[in-house]
């Protein structure tokens, strides 16, 4: 026999106990690693989408409330001056239905102002959750190592 024959031959590489083995279990540590850090940055993302939404739903609650309050002002408003008002007015221009006329007007003007106020109030509030949005579209750029850039929205 010659002496190539003689020295014990390595196992191909990849193999257990070869010389891959370690590079393997890089590999699949690197891939466990990935796996758990995306899931992690998914329940980020969760959180994140639970608690915008939560604020704007907050936000749109608290606009409904004022428009409640409008709508509770303004026919209070029909119910008591219509009342006090016209009669008052009516001594005042001797003319019962047109006082009438022009207090219920006037209470309808001030319900209205508040209505339109409160409706601002609910077109401000953002109902689109922006900020998990531009996450979202930063992950990818993220997962490729850069992480300085920044997209427009």
């Amino acid at each position: 026999m010659n002496e190539q024959d003689m020295r014990p031959s390595s196992p191909p590489i990849g193999s257990p106990g070869g010389t891959g083995s370690g590079r393997d279990d890089n590999i699949v540590s690197l891939m466990r690693d990935l796996a758990n850090q995306g899931s992690h940055l998914a329940e980020q993302q969760l959180a994140l989408f639970k608690a915008e939404v939560r604020e704007s739903a907050t936000s749109v609650k608290a606009a409904v409330g004022a428009m409640a309050g409008a709508a509770v002002v303004g026919i209070a408003g029909l119910g008591v001056l219509l009342m006090g008002l016209a009669y008052l007015l009516a001594d005042a221009i001797d003319h019962l239905g047109l006082a009438t006329l022009i207090v219920g007007l006037v209470t309808l003007v001030a319900a209205y102002i508040l209505y339109k106020g409160a409706a601002a109030k609910l077109r401000a509030s953002e109902l689109a959750p922006e900020r998990s949005q531009h996450s979202l579209e930063r992950t990818p750029a993220a997962l490729r190592g850069d992480l300085t850039s920044e997209h427009k929205l």
